[in-house]
């Protein structure tokens, strides 16, 4: 996938795990986006962590002549496609969708995404249009330049946790996705985490087998940005060849994962992602026990 990838953006990524493109859309459709998640309402799934609410807007599954189908195509031409399979290790499916985060430092407890992290075991790519300008107080993107390095300190370490990971009294560290303090950072190799406030109109495609987090907001903050995943199985012997690309699928793996979230909720199982009726992306969420 190298020669595909703009020179400069590749050098970037292999150095620091991530890549920060500017001016990502044309200003017309950016202007269009931002006024239609203004004003349009969609079906709108989210969830609670803490004093974070995170909801999942999904995207159009056909060209409706909205700005948000517009939206949906940038995010499959070459330029995006291809970075994002890149820093991912490997093309195939994003699962692509809106994504608005509303954080109250005072509606509860710490966002379990504000701890240092690295999202699985192996080359991950996520990526954040941000549409609007997400200063140093507004909890923008951290990210630790270069440790989507494996470096022979990070495997010790690795090793180490999967062995011990269940008894660590933390659920998503259970599950796979580490946590680190920081202050452990140069052990295994690496320098100081960096944080990166944004103006708006701005793609970040990151390797998330890297250490990141979301920075704690410092006042109340709602923002929508376009978010995507690219995440194979690592075990797969192939590039490419991801039947979930099919046309047909392609924007539909979101719906249908919400879709059974509302089959289990009807039938009292838990779930992650409750349905939060048609509404615009920006409706101030109630507060937590409401």
């Amino acid at each position: 996938m190298a020669p595909r990838i703009d020179p400069a953006e590749r050098a970037a990524f292999d150095r620091d795990g991530y890549v920060i493109r500017r001016n990502a859309l044309p200003p017309e459709l950016l202007d269009a986006v931002r006024n239609e998640i203004a004003t349009v309402p969609r079906p709108v799934w989210q969830m609670r962590q803490g004093q974070t609410v995170n909801r999942v807007i999904p995207l159009p599954p056909r060209n409706d002549g909205s700005a948000i189908a517009a939206l949906a195509r940038w995010a499959r031409s070459p330029s995006v496609r291809d970075l994002v399979g890149y820093a991912a290790g490997r093309s195939g499916h994003i699962v692509t969708s809106l994504q608005t985060v509303a954080v109250d430092p005072a509606a509860g407890d710490a966002d379990p995404q504000a701890d240092l992290h690295a999202d699985t075991f192996h080359p991950t790519a996520k990526f954040w249009l941000f549409l609007n300008k997400v200063g140093p107080e507004d909890g923008p993107f951290s990210y630790v330049p270069g440790s989507h390095i494996l470096t022979p300190e990070r495997l010790a370490w690795e090793h180490e946790e999967a062995r011990n990971a269940a008894t660590k009294g933390n659920r998503h560290h259970a599950a796979g996705s580490f946590r680190l303090p920081e202050s452990e950072l140069s052990a295994l190799g690496y320098g100081p985490l960096q944080m990166f406030p944004v103006e708006g109109n701005t793609l970040v495609v990151a390797d998330t087998y890297g250490f990141h987090k979301r920075t704690p907001s410092q006042v109340s903050t709602i923002r929508t940005s376009l978010y995507g995943v690219l995440r194979r199985n690592p075990f797969v012997p192939w590039n490419g060849l991801d039947a979930l690309d099919l046309p047909v699928l392609r924007h539909r793996t979101m719906r249908t994962h919400l879709a059974m979230e509302d089959r289990r909720a009807k039938t009292g199982k838990p779930i992650v992602y409750e349905n939060a009726g048609v509404i615009l992306a920006e409706t101030p969420p109630k507060p937590p026990g409401i």
